[in-house]
């Protein structure tokens, strides 16, 4: 069970979510953020804190959001697939790429 962010994040990026991790597994993204899926301990903190609900564990995301949840899983593979380990996020990193699919969202 890991902690996603879904679409009340995108174009918000409020950041307040990474204050509370305790493992800076929270990535700035372009549009929005994203939780690594191995480097998050599910402590729940970022849940707890968002202003605008849009964490949740990913076996209680709501209809319709599933894509999001994907989303978190995406940003972090390599062409070949494979899970990047960038070891943790500092405020001031260069944001990550997001997703094709994301891109191609249109803005709010």
């Amino acid at each position: 069970m890991a902690l996603v962010i879904i679409s009340p994040c995108l174009d918000i990026k409020d950041g307040i979510c990474t204050t509370s991790c305790p493992v800076d597994c929270i990535y700035e993204g372009e549009r929005m953020f994203y939780i690594h899926p191995t480097e998050c301990i599910e402590c729940g903190m970022c849940e707890t804190i968002c202003p605008v609900d849009a964490i949740r564990y990913d076996d209680e995301v709501p209809q319709g959001e599933e894509e999001f949840a994907a989303l978190n899983d995406t940003v972090f593979r390599g062409v070949d697939g494979s899970l990047n380990e960038p070891g943790g996020w500092k405020k001031g990193q260069k944001p990550l790429s997001d997703p094709q699919k994301l891109k191609s969202l249109t803005e709010k």
